[in-house]
């Protein structure tokens, strides 16, 4: 399950990068604009669920050592 739903995770924000490349050379793109805003809203859905379930992807300015807690591999 986990890494099912990290792959999902990584898939929407491969797809943010590769439409936000495209919009640099087609900024008035209309479908491309809606879909770069369907797979944000998908990748916020994904990381959120992720990160409920198993903790954060990123540190995003918080520094946390709750990986700390967690089972080392040799553990």
């Amino acid at each position: 399950m986990k890494e099912k739903l990290l792959l999902r995770v990584s898939s929407a924000q491969f797809a943010m990068h590769e439409l936000r490349l495209f919009l640099d050379t087609h900024p008035d793109n209309k479908e491309a604009l809606t879909m770069l805003e369907k797979y944000k809203s998908k990748y916020t859905e994904l990381k959120k669920e992720y990160e409920e379930q198993f903790g954060p992807l990123t540190l995003n300015g918080v520094n946390s050592d709750e990986w700390l807690k967690d089972p080392w591999p040799w553990d």
